[in-house]
Order: C-alpha cells, then structure tokens, then sequence
C-alpha cells in the first residue's frame, strides 16, 4: 500500500498572518507523521524555508505569496516553497558559523537536515527519506 497526502497553500507575506496559517499546516503534519524527530524536523524545515520567502524573497510585501506544497508519501517527506522574489544563488560553503552572522543560517540548517536540498532562482526544495531504521509504520500514522 502507498501512502501519499499532500497540502498545498499560497500565504500572504506577513509573518503575523501567516503564523496561523503555519499552526495549521504543522497540526495537519502532526495527524499523520508519528515520529517526534520527524516532526520537529520537518517544522523547523517549513519555518525556515516560508520566513526566508517573507523576509527575502518577497521583502514583507503583503500582496506578494509564497507558495508551499508538501508531499508526503511512504518513501519521502517533500517541502517546496517558491516566494516572488527575483532568487538568489545558494552556495553551501560561502556561510561560516564562527562569523556570527546571521545571513544564511537558516538555509545551512535545512541542508543539513535535508537528504536532499536544492534552491532554483526563487523555488527552494527540501526532501528527507523515510526509509530507513524506523521503517514507515513507525514513523507515519
């Protein structure tokens, strides 16, 4: 049996709003993922990559959406955010966690709790397996 869900939304850019928006979103993946790792993982993934969209992306600009699709299915846990900003190049060496500075930072964070990250002009793509020690019983609902 394959399992496979998907959410799908495009948010306003304003962090006051969208927080309700988030809360929603992260209730429908606590219904369905299991493992608290998991979980957590893929919150901090969501609330990284939809900020970035705001702050960066679309520059606070109200009228402006950033777009997110989720797929969830037996094998992979997939989030994609695309904001309306003009993009940006994304080099994993040029952040130095001993510089202090902030910029970055949450990118470097997502890659490394990615299996797979990949940043195309204004899309952003984080996909973690799920196959692996827990197997899929343990970690889906």
């Amino acid at each position: 049996m394959t399992l496979s869900y998907t959410i799908e939304r495009s948010l306003e850019s304003d962090l006051i709003a969208i927080k309700e928006d988030l809360m929603s979103i992260q209730s429908n993946l606590q219904s369905i993922i299991k493992d608290d790792s998991l979980l957590f993982e893929a919150r901090l993934i969501l609330d990284e990559l939809i900020c970035n969209g705001v702050r960066h992306g679309n520059r606070r600009e109200k009228e402006k959406l950033v777009d997110l699709l989720i797929e969830i299915s037996d094998k992979y846990l997939k989030i994609e955010v695309k904001d309306e900003g003009e993009g940006f190049i994304y080099n994993r060496e040029e952040y130095n966690p001993l510089s202090l500075n902030t910029g970055g930072r949450g990118l470097k964070i997502v890659d490394g709790l990615s299996d797979e990250f990949y940043v195309k002009e204004n899309k952003v793509i984080a996909i973690k397996y799920l196959q692996g020690d827990f197997g899929i019983t343990n970690i889906l609902r």
